[in-house]
């Protein structure tokens, strides 16, 4: 798999790590990356040794977003979804794109059945939140950073939306608003993340959090996660980001319109 690094689960306690391994991109995601990541996640998820699946990134930053460098869409044959014509014009086209490659997956990710915890450092940029926010638990270095500058691009945030979640109504608006970093120990007072360490025992506090989940009898674990999902589906988080995701395509359809691109490009020259 290219742009991944992922260890033997039977050599760490049943603990399998899956690191973005694109620094000099600063792990931005590419389709390509997106469809390894999820091969070496549905291996995860039905390897019996594997018990506890961890996600980090190599470089300075976890993962700065899309990469925008691609435009690579998804190819007949390797889709998870049942979304198709991704080549269609007009918004048909990208909306089946960004429901497959984006909000498809995060939804698929969350559902794996077994803990998964995202080990974060640097920054957490715009689709970064959403390989992050898949996951059931952050520990996060204390120099990490969370944003999502989209507005600014006239977008109203990322695909898989959930900021009012993660942060509350107004810290989520203020982000949003400002374009402003939320920092690790901000996240942590927020509920965002579960722990933080100094950057330098990062990976040790996670494996040492991995290990103890992993000692858990793993059909209860799969229970305790399928039951905590179910009550915030029941609280009207799915709904809720189907509606923000709308709101998305409508931003999409809006920049289209005036400026001959699916994002205000004044920003993003800047």
């Amino acid at each position: 798999m290219t742009g991944l690094v992922v260890s033997d689960p039977t050599t760490s306690g049943g603990v399998r790590r899956i690191r973005l391994d694109r620094p000099d991109a600063r792990n931005a995601q590419s389709p390509a990356l997106l469809y390894d990541l999820d091969r070496a996640l549905l291996e995860a998820a039905q390897d019996p040794a594997t018990k506890v699946i961890v996600l980090s990134g190599n470089g300075p930053h976890f993962s700065s977003g899309h990469d925008l460098r691609d435009p690579s869409r998804p190819e007949p044959g390797s889709t998870v979804g049942t979304w198709g014509e991704f080549e269609a014009p007009g918004c048909e086209g990208r909306l089946a794109v960004e429901e497959e490659l984006y909000l498809g997956l995060c939804r698929r990710w969350r559902e794996i059945p077994k803990p998964t915890i995202a080990q974060v450092h640097g920054k957490v940029m715009a689709a970064g939140l959403m390989l992050a926010w898949v996951c059931d638990l952050i520990v996060a270095a204390d120099d990490t950073e969370f944003l999502d500058p989209v507005v600014a691009f006239g977008m109203p945030g990322v695909e898989y939306f959930l900021h009012p979640w993660e942060l509350g109504p107004r810290r989520a608006k203020h982000m949003l608003f400002t374009g402003e970093p939320v920092s690790a120990r901000d996240a942590l007072a927020l509920g965002m993340v579960s722990d933080v360490a100094p950057v330098d025992e990062l990976e040790g506090r996670v494996d040492a959090l991995a290990e103890r989940i992993g000692r858990q009898p793993l059909m209860a674990l799969k229970l305790a996660k399928l039951s905590v999902n179910a009550m915030v589906d029941a609280q009207g988080q799915r709904a809720a980001v189907d509606q923000a995701f709308a709101l998305h395509q409508l931003g999409h359809a809006h920049n289209q319109e005036l400026f001959g691109f699916p994002m205000d490009p004044t920003n993003l020259r800047s």
